[in-house]
């Protein structure tokens, strides 16, 4: 998406998530495995719900971090935001790459509720499908506010930065997990500063949206719940988790029963918002049966959120992340890798 056409020189992922920045450089050999990276926290308030709010202080963070790391400055970066807006079509059984384009240029107006001048368009065929009126291409378009991007990318360019493309997120994240094939549609949950999230089949992803209320905000209510920082609170959350008794807990009762309560609240919200998401994504035609679920991203951290995601969902929920050396964040860097490949090989 919204790709150059490169030379074979090392990319670096950027996934700019609203609790953190992450970068990954990748290999592929039939897996996806991150061979360098680096997470940092990122200031609340620098990106608000995936948008760049403060793009000076995100070009500073971005200087910071790549100096800090010394990391190759040719990268690809993610967007994830609730404007983003993705829908499957059903065109005519087009295999012409130029025909097709033509044909979502057509289509797309009628789809779209943005200006097409206004838009950044871009597509992913999905190849042919059988449906009531014949044989059709299914393809996924996806259109994004070009002053988003153009916002996201000056930050990044400022920075001293060499854009090479930009990508969705879910795009990114389906494409680094190594998850077994099923016959159904599969759920992915990203957890982080959004929830992220996206269906995906063997033919590509099919869905996905963004919302607010990830697992940053878990952060901070606990944070102002029981005075606590920031990193300290993410400490209780994955001290704490959803699955042992409280009285086996070690530490503070009075931190342990208030971080118990925000992570009981906070999953309750998430399967609330991961369902409506998947509600609106079956009530679209053609849509796929989905029966299982993944969930990925810095919530891993948490033990026994998994489980009771899928209990509140009533699916089975896995958890996956990117392949990574011991002493990186493998599931912080799981998008970052996706964004470091265009396609699995």
């Amino acid at each position: 998406m919204f790709s150059k056409r490169s030379a074979k020189h090392a990319i670096v992922g950027l996934d700019l998530d609203p609790s953190h920045i992450a970068a990954a450089e990748v290999a592929v050999n039939g897996h996806v495995e991150v061979t360098r990276g680096a997470t940092a926290a990122l200031r609340p308030g620098i990106l608000r719900d995936g948008e760049v709010a403060d793009p000076a202080a995100l070009t500073d963070s971005l200087k910071a971090f790549f100096d800090e790391h010394d990391l190759p400055t040719r990268v690809r970066l993610g967007v994830a935001n609730q404007r983003i807006v993705v829908r499957t079509l059903d065109l005519p059984p087009l295999t012409d790459e130029k025909a097709l384009a033509s044909a979502v240029k057509v289509q797309a107006p009628d789809h779209i509720p943005m200006p097409m001048e206004e838009a950044v368009l871009d597509f992913q065929p999905l190849g042919l499908v059988d449906t009531p009126q014949g044989q059709r291409t299914r393809v996924v378009i996806v259109a994004v506010r070009r002053e988003m991007v153009e916002k996201l990318a000056r930050a990044a360019r400022d920075a001293g930065l060499r854009v090479e493309g930009i990508d969705l997120s879910a795009f990114a994240l389906v494409r680094a997990l190594d998850v077994p094939p099923t016959e159904d549609a599969r759920l992915y949950v990203h957890l982080a500063g959004l929830t992220n999230v996206a269906v995906a089949s063997a033919a590509g992803v099919l869905f996905t949206r963004a919302a607010s209320g990830g697992l940053d905000a878990l952060v901070h209510q606990l944070s102002e719940r029981r005075g606590l920082t920031l990193e300290h609170s993410r400490q209780w959350m994955a001290h704490v988790g959803l699955g042992t008794p409280l009285e086996d807990v070690d530490g503070e009762p009075e931190v342990i029963a208030a971080t118990r309560v925000v992570l009981e609240e906070g999953v309750g919200q998430i399967a609330d918002t991961v369902r409506n998401s998947l509600n609106f994504y079956r009530m679209q035609e053609g849509a796929e049966s989905v029966e299982d679920a993944v969930l990925c991203g810095p919530a891993l951290t948490i033990p026994g959120l998994a489980e009771r995601l899928g209990e509140l969902l009533r699916l089975p929920v896995g958890v996956a992340a990117v392949a990574a050396p011991e002493d990186l964040d493998a599931a912080a860097l799981t998008v970052a890798a996706g964004l470091a490949i265009e396609e699995r090989v």
